[in-house]
């Protein structure tokens, strides 16, 4: 689908609300209006997803399920159901798809669409991203929000403002301001390191940033400073690209008690490493690069990587390269409560095994 390149962009980013905790309390009457963690109980678990119930007590994704549940005496622990999270997905995919071609996924809950063509003629954009979160909720039962904008960088932060189940505009008038009123925390590309470190340069919100000169910010923060220059403006020439491919496929393990001999750090990488390689064999696909990551009782983590001039073509060369890897660690400095294994720069692999048999490490 071709769009004028003149054109004043349509931008919509979809969010879903508390994705796979609305999906387990939408399948679940019990667990309706209650505080619900999608993740393991366990010591050794990790919140998923919280409901909105629960966010209110301070349970966030990506935390500790122990710290979690100190926070929400209350909560309610859920076991994942991936393979449900994705056929609502493909769902709610499809409903898109009657709007537009342009569409990026994110992740299983949120996308970006491009609405510049208007295949549907409907008065605005606004009007598309309205019909679209009313067909969602027909069709699964579940509540998304909006941002509607002309460019990425404003859809996104948009569909944050009025959640859960609701839109913002952010019109090309409105960008600039908007930006300028917003914690520089909440930017995309701006991630918790870096926000400390605008911080104590003075750096607190989009107007602090817009004063900066891209010399300084190139200076203080590299390439990444001409993309903080240009945000801090409103501007954002990024196309929605419906075939962004895949950059890496990873698997991590969470033990329940730390693995504290290096045999058992080896047992348990390999073990991740397989993981990793049955979704190189649906694929047929596999990386050049691999990545291993350590994280140790007190959360503190390393990572360690190498890069092969083709993709890895076997499990073997794959254990073989994590087994490695990993070993740079030894001797432990204490407990390992979680092993990650990721092969990135991805490539296919079909008629390349034979390029690697005899590829050594």
């Amino acid at each position: 689908m071709a769009v004028d390149p003149n054109a004043i962009r349509k931008i919509i980013h979809i969010d879903m609300d508390a994705f796979f905790a609305s999906v387990e309390q939408r399948d679940n009457p019990e667990l309706r209006g209650k505080p619900v963690a999608v993740g393991g109980s366990s010591k050794r678990g990790v919140v998923a997803a919280a409901s909105y119930e629960a966010r209110r007590y301070g349970v966030r994704s990506a935390m500790p399920s122990i710290t979690a549940a100190r926070k929400c005496p209350q909560l309610l622990f859920v076991k994942p159901r991936f393979d449900t999270y994705r056929q609502v997905s493909q769902q709610i995919r499809a409903i898109f798809a009657e709007y537009t071609e342009l569409i990026e996924p994110l992740s299983l809950d949120e996308a970006y669409l491009d609405v510049t063509e208007n295949i549907r003629a409907l008065r605005s954009a606004t009007e598309t991203a309205q019909q679209i979160r009313a067909r969602i909720r027909a069709e699964t039962g579940l509540t998304a929000s909006a941002g509607i904008s002309y460019n990425k960088f404003l859809a996104k932060l948009g569909s944050d403002q009025n959640k859960p189940d609701g839109q913002c505009v952010i019109t090309p008038a409105q960008g600039p301001a908007f930006v300028e009123a917003l914690d520089v925390a909440r930017f995309y590309g701006v991630g918790r390191a870096t926000a400390a470190k605008m911080n104590r340069l003075g750096i607190f919100t989009g107007a602090d940033l817009r004063r900066q000169t891209v010399d300084f910010l190139q200076a203080h923060f590299g390439k990444s400073g001409i993309w903080y220059y240009a945000i801090a403006r409103g501007i954002d020439d990024r196309p929605v690209r419906s075939d962004r491919p895949r950059k890496s496929s990873g698997s991590e393990t969470t033990y329940f008690d730390d693995l504290v001999r290096p045999e058992q750090v080896e047992k348990g990488v390999i073990a991740v490493a397989d993981e990793v390689w049955r979704w190189c064999e649906k694929t047929d696909a596999s990386g050049r690069t691999v990545t291993v990551k350590v994280k140790y009782a007190d959360f503190r983590q390393v990572t360690r990587s190498r890069t092969f001039a083709v993709p890895i073509a076997t499990r073997s060369t794959l254990h073989g390269s994590a087994v490695d890897l990993v070993r740079t660690v030894f001797p432990l400095r204490m407990g390992v409560r979680l092993l990650g294994v990721t092969l990135s720069n991805l490539e296919p692999l079909h008629g390349r095994a034979q390029e690697q048999l005899a590829f050594g490490l």
